[in-house]
């Protein structure tokens, strides 16, 4: 499952779906839903037509209900594109569009994105010219993504991935960022200009506000670069030092000039984690190996300021786990989570992933 939120439990009551005003209406669009076949959730279907009623007859302009229109039509080819490839790990490359070839910023992104397809990841970038084409470049046109903007001075994509169907073209950045947060399992900023500041920001913006699951996020120099250096210390001396931001959130993110420590930095962060939902106010942790019990004991003492009541426990899948049958065998760890403070909940993840496992 992606869930950009990390798995809340559907509503199956129907009780959510918004009325139209008029009773007759709503019965004709809930029977229209419920005889459509092969829709797991016949509410929430209910709920989009009626929605989609309600800005047709309410107060919405006619260019809002265009708008809204071309948003879902996007998002639908965007998740339709994605979808074969749900099973492999990806990472969203972002940067500059003005990089050249020659550039050693350029050749970084090639080499990183090279060694992440080494690493068994695909590549997600923004389909463009400079940092993007690096990305395709690197990962190649197979196992690379392209989500390209469609703006008057880019006549299309780059030559790496243009005409591949998984080149996917969008009219809104917020459907565009949408798809790179919501597909990725990390994050990569290079060197770029205000669009890089956009995606780097927004990501960490969402992670840390929990709107979004948690995933590594790098903020990569070519070699001996600064460009990261002199972000990094505006956020300690503006941010941090103004209290602005905790310290904790500075393990969201990881700044570096070296490929090898941001390949690091992504794959250990799945050496044992595997994913993570919620099931109410219990935060699931999947593991790939269980934990020893003596890591668990270190887990409780260290990381009681995560814990709404309760303690941390190791257990197997829940119940309400039952549409995720591929994971059904993976261990647990099992919390009541506060939902706050998500650069601890990164910390909490790199000590399960170097804690010692049963044996």
């Amino acid at each position: 499952m992606r869930d950009l939120t990390a798995g809340m439990l559907p509503d199956l009551s129907c009780d959510f779906v918004e009325s139209t005003g008029d009773r007759l209406l709503d019965a004709r669009i809930m029977d229209l839903a419920q005889s459509v076949s092969g829709v797991e959730d016949q509410c929430l279907l209910a709920e989009m037509i009626s929605t989609a009623v309600g800005m047709a007859r309410g107060k919405a302009e006619h260019v809002d209900f265009k708008l809204a229109n071309r948003a879902l039509k996007e998002m639908k080819h965007a998740s339709e594109v994605f979808q074969p490839y749900r099973a492999r790990r990806k990472v969203a490359l972002f940067g500059s569009a003005r990089t050249r070839p020659e550039e050693k910023e350029y050749q970084t992104g090639v080499e990183f994105s090279r060694r992440m397809l080494e690493e068994g990841f695909m590549t997600i970038t923004g389909a463009g010219p400079g940092i993007m084409a690096a990305g395709n470049e690197g990962a190649t046109r197979e196992h690379s993504f392209g989500l390209n903007i469609n703006l008057p001075f880019e006549a299309s994509a780059n030559e790496f991935i243009i005409g591949d169907p998984k080149c996917i073209d969008f009219n809104y950045f917020f459907t565009r960022k949408l798809a790179f947060v919501k597909e990725a399992d990390a994050g990569v900023g290079m060197p770029g200009g205000v669009g890089t500041m956009d995606e780097v920001f927004e990501a960490l913006t969402l992670i840390q506000t929990g709107k979004a699951t948690l995933y590594p996020i790098v903020c990569l120099d070519a070699p001996g670069g600064t460009y990261w250096k002199a972000w990094n210390q505006f956020v300690e001396e503006h941010l941090y030092r103004l209290g602005m931001i905790s310290e904790s959130d500075f393990s969201l993110y990881k700044v570096t000039d070296d490929v090898e420590e941001a390949v690091a930095e992504i794959t250990n962060f799945y050496r044992n984690f595997h994913s993570y939902r919620y099931v109410g106010d219990r935060l699931v942790i999947r593991l790939q190996m269980a934990l020893s019990e003596e890591a668990m004991k270190s887990l409780n003492q260290n990381f009681g300021a995560m814990l709404k009541s309760g303690e941390i426990e190791q257990r197997g899948a829940l119940e309400e786990e039952v549409n995720e049958p591929d994971l059904a065998e993976l261990p647990r760890i099992v919390l009541r989570h506060r939902r706050r403070d998500f650069g601890l909940l990164r910390e909490f993840i790199n000590t399960i992933n170097e804690a010692e496992v049963d044996s």
